[in-house]
């Protein structure tokens, strides 16, 4: 018979917890899944490199881009840039979250490397002199521009009608949760995969990307968002520069992430921000704006807060899956502590009664502007060239026309015109409607945290006001299609909207990648995680610490039995 010495049971659980405790910590990786703490966890045990995991996506480009129709633009250096990175990280260490990360633009952002289009066939092959703001600090942090994402044609402001994500030089977008045209039709998808950033929202959920960035005027971060059930951030106006960034209207534009989770959208938000003397609406960040805002994820940030449910206006017309959907979504956002206020925004009718002038007028003034920016060799120099280049190609340019153009072209920018003073009057309208006695006074009445949204119907409100949203996928349509959530706010609430967010999406777990893009050879593997510096003389002790309490409880209850006998 084997004899069990005294402590025996402690010594085999301590040589266990010592011997075998890197075995027991291996991790599993699923591209289709990744977060980037997956990522950068992968890539601090050395199970992958930037390289591989470039080459993974362009794998999954190569499979899957025929049917989706996300990228405009593929960086033909991209892997050349993920070997140099690895090689960087080697030899000095990461730069940021971002080292070796691969990334994609809306093709309306600045590379200096690549076309920056609009998707326009008037602008096909304009390579800017320099790249944007945003595009630069993401290259300093060692992200990789993997390419540039499909949009709406001038981020939907050429025409009215223009299916989102369609354009010119790119034909249509298409969406990864039901990736076909419909039948019978010319083409477009069956299930719109949102606009203007279709691409952008559409290749991170087909993980054909990890994250993106978009653009939005009113509306064109969070309606991809929510179409392609991705987490969308649109800033505060002022957060994030648009220095090198096609424009539609200045006093609405602004860029923003896109992700599978709200931390990843978040952690590249931080990227994003910034002062730049070349867009003077960044010095209203001055104090108000952060380069992590992964510190705002938080379980319990909604407990103790109220946020109001508009719903006379927002959910008017809603199908039942749709109701059903923010019912369950409230229902959850309630359990983790919060008070939902089911109070109208008092003045909805007159925000109602906004039109888009302010947006007719300063698109043909910033456009000409950026234009002007561009090298001599451009194709097209204003917006007046850019129409006139249209009419001339025809045939491949204005399928579906350009009625907005023609309309921002006749506009008479001239100080003392009628149109210029029509135009501050819509503004200064806009402001005061939509910002003061909108959004602010909805907030301030009722003594409100937040708002919540269905989906990107309170886009235009926000939009108008200048002010945050970020969207959560929350479900799926009875049709299957995703359907979000949306926080909005106050000008620079992105750290309060991210947590309130971030603790609904960590409670619900809703999003279900699209099941028709599987995960390709190697993309799934398992690794071993090596303790870290330190953890091993804790597992001894640890393991000491229990041997030495059974010893000591053997002896104390062997004195015990010897005293009962």
């Amino acid at each position: 018979m084997f004899f069990k010495p005294v402590g025996y049971a402690a010594t085999t659980a301590a040589i266990s917890l010592v011997s075998f405790a890197p075995a027991a910590l291996a991790a599993t990786f699923s591209l289709t899944n990744a977060s980037l703490a997956d990522i950068n966890n992968a890539f601090d045990q050395n199970a992958l490199t930037s390289a591989s995991l470039t080459q993974l996506y362009l794998n999954r480009i190569d499979a899957y881009e025929g049917q989706l129709n996300n990228f405009v633009t593929l960086n033909p250096k991209a892997l050349e840039t993920a070997i140099a990175l690895d090689t960087e990280r080697q030899v000095s260490g990461p730069r940021s979250l971002l080292h070796g990360i691969p990334v994609l633009l809306k093709d309306n952002i600045d590379t200096f490397d690549l076309p920056t289009t609009a998707g326009s066939v008037a602008l096909e092959g304009s390579i800017p002199p320099d790249d944007a703001f945003i595009a630069d600090q993401l290259r300093d942090a060692g992200a990789i521009i993997l390419g540039k994402a499909s949009l709406t044609e001038f981020a939907n402001f050429l025409t009215t009608g223009m299916p989102a994500g369609y354009s010119s030089l790119n034909g249509y977008t298409f969406n990864p949760y039901n990736p076909f045209p419909l039948e019978g039709g010319d083409g477009r998808p069956v299930l719109s995969p949102g606009g203007s950033s279709a691409g952008s929202a559409a290749a991170v959920a087909a993980s054909l990307v990890p994250i993106s960035i978009g653009t939005e005027t009113s509306g064109s971060i969070l309606s991809p968002a929510n179409q392609n059930s991705v987490v969308g951030i649109k800033p505060t106006v002022g957060l994030v520069s648009r220095d090198g960034i096609i424009p539609i209207a200045v006093s609405q534009d602004t860029a923003g992430p896109f992700g599978k989770t709200v931390a990843d959208a978040a952690t590249l938000l931080g990227f994003l921000t910034g002062i730049d003397p070349n867009d003077p609406a960044t010095a209203t960040s001055v104090g108000k704006s952060f380069t992590d805002y992964t510190q705002f994820l938080d379980k319990d940030a909604l407990a103790g807060t109220r946020i109001g449910v508009p719903k006379e206006r927002y959910w008017t017309g809603l199908d039942e899956s749709e109701i059903a959907i923010l019912e369950e979504a409230i229902a959850t956002i309630e359990s983790l502590g919060a008070t939902i206020v089911y109070e109208d925004i008092l003045n909805q009718e007159a925000v109602n009664d906004l039109g888009f002038s302010v947006l007719v007028y300063e698109f043909k003034r910033d456009l000409n502007a950026y234009l002007a920016s561009l090298v001599a060799e451009a194709p097209v120099g204003s917006l007046a060239e850019v129409i006139a280049f249209n009419e001339a190609n025809a045939d491949v340019a204005l399928k579906y026309g350009q009625v907005l153009a023609l309309l921002s072209e006749a506009v008479d920018l001239s100080p003392e015109s009628a149109d210029t003073l029509d135009y501050l009057a819509a503004r200064a309208a806009d402001l005061q409607v939509a910002k003061e006695e909108g959004i602010d006074a909805y907030i301030d009445t009722y003594d409100l945290d937040a708002i919540l949204f269905p989906a990107n119907r309170g886009a235009g409100i926000a939009a108008k006001a200048g002010y945050p949203s970020v969207l959560v996928p929350a479900g799926y349509r009875e049709s299957g299609a995703p359907y979000g959530v949306t926080f909005s706010g106050l000008a620079y609430s992105e750290p309060e909207l991210i947590g309130f967010a971030y603790a609904y999406e960590q409670a619900s777990k809703e999003r279900i990648a699209p099941t028709l893009f599987p995960a390709l050879a190697g993309e799934d593997f398992e690794y071993e995680v090596v303790p870290e510096p330190g953890t091993l003389p804790a597992l001894v002790a640890l393991g000491t610490v229990l041997l030495g309490y059974q010893i000591v409880k053997r002896r104390s209850t062997q004195g015990k039995s010897a005293r009962s006998v």
